[in-house]
């Protein structure tokens, strides 16, 4: 049997944060129900599940707490229902504060739910206000403490740098607050000003000008925003959280294992508005391959339930080395050259060499023990060697 990773897609939010690009919005109750039924039975429809163990589930959003308990609950039965799922597979759920009381904690946990990622972004009420958020700092703390008194022993905190008005003392005040709660595992990330939001119609302005090199007038400016990045790094490793992968830090033995399967090109189904799927498929006279799936974005046509509508985009190997160098890079440890051999039947070395010397002799790579990862300064500047390994 292969290993399967599960994904199910919670297209709903209670207010659309000014920030946020993602497939989401507010909706009915009615209209939840509806989604909710075209799910299952898209979940349902999923073939070959005999051919697989599951490892993981993740609910992600939007905001899967928006739901009632029970809800949740139903899915989970009938993801077990449908698929073998390890008996000790991780099983997250995204929720937001405001979102989720005591009692549909302790729903989720008996669901057999186990890791909380709690959207926290800011401790700061002030930045919170300006991101959109619908809750506060106590909020969230009345929500993280709820999850521990429901049993929750593996929490992620999300956080967000390099906002509006934001400045590395009040990030530094965010990081000590959330340190101070013991969370297994933190998430932290710079703001990214997507077009098509309210906040690139605000701040597109001043991205440019600090790619331009001068002072924006609302977002942190170059050198704020690396002494925040400093103090990430810093504060996390003092709280014994290990950097693993680029934005996402944890205590030994709770690395996210949903998102490393992502990282290492593990098989994924998703399901619901919009998902996303890696799978192996077989063309009627090729060998199996991979191809990533991608659900209908538009709620119509994912309601009519046309779930053989996927959009399909077949995988050449060209474009799976690349992604298993620009995704594996991605975690601290790198990537294993022996592994690309097994894999491809072809070096790294082969394949890659003169992109490696390269960045080895700049110092962004490193090369140890049959292993290639980023170096710090290689940390920094990720998106410019990730570049170097497209092939197409």
């Amino acid at each position: 049997m292969r290993n399967l990773e599960l994904y199910l897609h919670i297209p709903f939010c209670v207010r659309k944060c000014a920030y946020c690009d993602f497939l989401s919005a507010p909706a009915s109750r009615e209209r939840q129900e509806e989604y909710l039924r075209a799910l299952k039975r898209e979940i349902k429809s999923f073939p070959d599940k005999e051919a697989y163990q599951v490892s993981s589930v993740f609910f992600g959003g939007g905001t899967p707490s928006i739901l009632p308990g029970e809800r949740i609950a139903e899915l989970m039965e009938l993801l077990h229902r449908e698929f073998q799922i390890e008996p000790d597979a991780e099983v997250t759920i995204e929720c937001n504060p405001g979102t989720a009381d005591a009692e549909k904690l302790r729903a989720y946990r008996e669901a057999g739910i186990n890791r909380l990622s709690l959207g926290l972004q800011s401790a700061d009420d002030r930045e919170l206000a300006a991101l959109g958020r619908i809750h506060t700092w106590k909020d969230f703390l009345c929500t993280y403490e709820a999850a521990r008194e429901a049993g929750f022993a593996n929490i992620n905190v999300d956080l967000m740098s390099a906002l509006p008005g934001q400045t590395a003392r009040s990030w530094e005040r965010t990081l000590a607050q959330v340190l101070a709660l013991a969370p297994e595992h933190v998430s932290a990330y710079s703001l990214i000003i997507e077009e098509e939001t309210p906040f690139y119609e605000r701040y597109h302005e001043d991205v440019e000008r600090r790619e331009r090199g001068e002072q924006p007038r609302a977002l942190p400016s170059e050198d704020e925003e690396r002494e925040m990045y400093r103090l990430t790094e810093q504060m996390l490793a003092a709280a014994g959280l290990r950097r693993y992968e680029i934005s996402n830090y944890a205590l030994p033995g709770h690395e996210c294992r949903h998102n490393i399967g992502y990282w290492t090109g593990a098989e994924y189904a998703g399901f619901g508005l919009g998902a996303a799927s890696l799978l192996m498929r077989e063309p009627e006279q090729e060998e199996c391959v991979f191809a990533h799936f991608r659900n209908p974005e538009d709620m119509k046509a994912y309601l009519d339930g046309d779930f053989s509508g996927r959009e399909i985009t077949p995988l050449s190997e060209n474009n799976r080395m690349e992604e298993f160098m620009f995704l594996g890079l991605r975690m601290t440890q790198g990537v294993a050259e022996y592994d690309f051999l097994e894999r491809f039947g072809r070096s790294m070395e082969e394949v890659y060499g003169e992109v490696l010397r390269k960045h080895c002799d700049d110092g962004l790579l490193k090369r140890e023990n049959g292993k290639i990862a980023l170096t710090a300064r290689g940390l920094d500047l990720s998106n410019v060697v990730m570049a170097d390994f497209l092939l197409e």
